[in-house]
């Protein structure tokens, strides 16, 4: 059966282009746009709405009746977009129309119009306009995500449950502040309100993340983006395995088995907060590529600065001094529950590779 094409469409170009459908029923495309000066006064379309209409149809969950359209180049796309939108720009939409509910800003709403939609609307302010309206954020791309993980430009934030979600896996960088638990974690956000803060959580679905950016925006953050995609499409993206190697229990009490340490160096080092806790002088000497160097002695004076929210494994040469730190830390900061320390000699070569042997 044929979809009936009375559709509301909202068509933005410097903005986004957002199209809602109503199947059986009268719907509307909503097309948010820049309008760009024209000569001809028959180029500015005839239906133009306002920011407030728009809010009222960038509904989450995202609506199976409602379509937003961003019509900006892909590269303005991915750095920001109004959440919910989907990208076809204006000098692609024959190419892409096929994206639409069954095939729509100002010349894309025309042209929107030509397809057989009956309810088209532009958005003539644009992604600019609904940045400046009180309350909005931007939703980003996967591609954004990765660049702002490359140029430590910013916060991320994983709003998932911290058990077994974060444990499990999460996109490099990220900290966890679980959405159930803002109030009680949100020290854990930047002092400097100006900073950027990304927040995600688990796929298009999940409301946790929109939860908390919203949350953050009622704290006073003033540049705050939601990857909607989430983890899933990280991890599609990246190639990832979605579930991190976890830590297994040695022969002895509280070290790492040894192959499964060797495991998480190679794949996932970045899951666990590895401390050389030699001297200084032995750790520059040579050490584990991601570790941190917190000698012994100077532990108690910095242990509450270790984290909570990722497993901790001590290191050093035979497995002495890394296990006085481990037990300092069951002493000292209990709540810590994923503490290890390496039961082996190491044999650190200049090469910056190290030779592990079970301890006798």
């Amino acid at each position: 059966m044929r979809m009936k094409k009375r559709k509301l469409l909202i068509l933005t170009c410097a903005a986004l282009l957002v199209m809602t459908m109503s199947l059986g029923s009268a719907g509307t495309l909503l097309a948010a746009q820049k309008v760009e000066t024209k000569e001809s006064a028959d180029w500015r379309f005839h239906d133009i709405i306002s920011v407030d209409f728009v809010k009222d149809w960038v509904r989450l969950p995202k609506s199976d009746n409602v379509m937003l359209i961003d019509a900006r180049p892909p590269h303005k796309y991915t750095k920001g977009h109004i959440p919910t939108a989907i990208n076809i720009p204006f000098s692609q939409f024959d190419e892409l129309k096929n994206q639409l509910p069954e095939n729509k800003s100002n010349q894309s709403a025309w042209k929107a119009e030509k397809l057989g939609y009956q309810n088209v609307k532009v958005f003539a302010d644009g992604f600019p306009g609904w940045m400046k309206a009180p309350g909005t954020y931007a939703e980003v791309s996967v591609q954004y995500v990765a660049d702002q993980i490359a140029g430590n430009k910013t916060v991320l934030v994983d709003a998932r449950p911290h058990k077994p979600k974060f444990f499990q896996g999460h996109i490099p960088t990220a900290i966890s502040i679980p959405d159930s638990q803002f109030e009680e974690l949100k020290g854990k956000l930047p002092i400097d309100k100006n900073t950027p803060l990304l927040f995600y959580c688990g796929g298009f679905k999940c409301m946790l993340s929109h939860k908390s950016a919203k949350k953050a925006i009622d704290l006073g953050y003033t540049d705050v983006k939601v990857f909607s995609a989430g983890y899933p499409a990280w991890v599609k993206f990246a190639g990832v395995s979605k579930e991190v190697i976890q830590p297994k229990a040695g022969k002895e009490e509280g070290s790492i088995d040894i192959a499964t340490f060797k495991k998480i160096l190679n794949e996932t080092p970045e899951s666990i907060l590895l401390v050389d806790v030699r001297s200084p002088e032995e750790h520059k000497a040579g050490s584990f590529k991601n570790a941190v160097n917190i000698p012994t002695d100077k532990l108690e004076s910095n242990i509450k600065s270790l984290p909570t929210d990722k497993p901790i494994v001590f290191v050093c040469n035979t497995g002495a001094l890394s296990g006085e730190a481990y037990y300092m830390v069951k002493d000292l900061r209990p709540e810590i529950e994923k503490v290890y320390y390496l039961e082996a000699e190491v044999t650190y070569n200049k090469d910056g590779s190290q030779k592990i042997k079970a301890t006798p």
